[in-house]
């Protein structure tokens, strides 16, 4: 049996800090969770970790209740904790993160990196899943302008920003596709 780790010095009394260098488990670029054995293989198990995302001023954060204290552990991601998992089509296009926040889409917000499509909603950098993208697909298109959004009779142009996609929070940690301990 493992033990649980120890308290940190936090200024919050009741709370269990691990630090994101000893987290035993991160975030991928596609928005999986993963340990040394490579992905989570549990899907239960991926979404109540997903659920459990949380920020503050040490970064983003799985945490869970033990009886009276909070357990913080503070994990690394490749390229953002927040994705978006689930694009609801109607007359007004909703957003589902992976932490199941849900949102309209605001398509002055969108913009494309690499071969990504992010937005950005209350300062959160936030990456769509290829499964999101797909399910955005119908409203997407290409001219000679660029990548659009159709909402309703408008287009709204989507533009490039590179090097977007390599920020990190704290700087990024994954270099090269290996972790880094910082």
């Amino acid at each position: 049996m493992v033990d649980p780790p120890a308290e940190s010095p936090s200024e919050e009394p009741g709370v269990i800090v691990v630090p994101r260098e000893k987290a035993v488990f991160w975030l991928d670029r596609r928005g999986r969770w993963r340990n040394a054995h490579g992905p989570f293989r549990n899907a239960r198990i991926s979404a109540y970790f997903h659920r459990s995302i949380r920020r503050d001023a040490g970064g983003y954060y799985v945490g869970q209740r033990h009886g009276a204290r909070l357990e913080k552990v503070y994990f690394p991601y490749e390229d953002t904790a927040l994705f978006v998992r689930e694009v609801l089509l109607g007359e007004e296009i909703r957003l589902r993160l992976n932490t199941g926040m849900e949102f309209p889409l605001d398509p002055q917000s969108l913009f494309v990196s690499g071969e990504a499509l992010y937005l950005t909603h209350e300062g959160e950098r936030i990456r769509f899943t290829e499964q999101a993208m797909v399910q955005l697909s119908p409203r997407m298109g290409f001219s000679e302008e660029g990548l659009f959004l159709e909402t309703g009779d408008r287009r709204h142009r989507i533009p490039e920003k590179a090097g977007e996609s390599d920020q990190g929070d704290p700087p990024n940690e994954f270099q090269g596709g290996k972790r880094c301990t910082r």
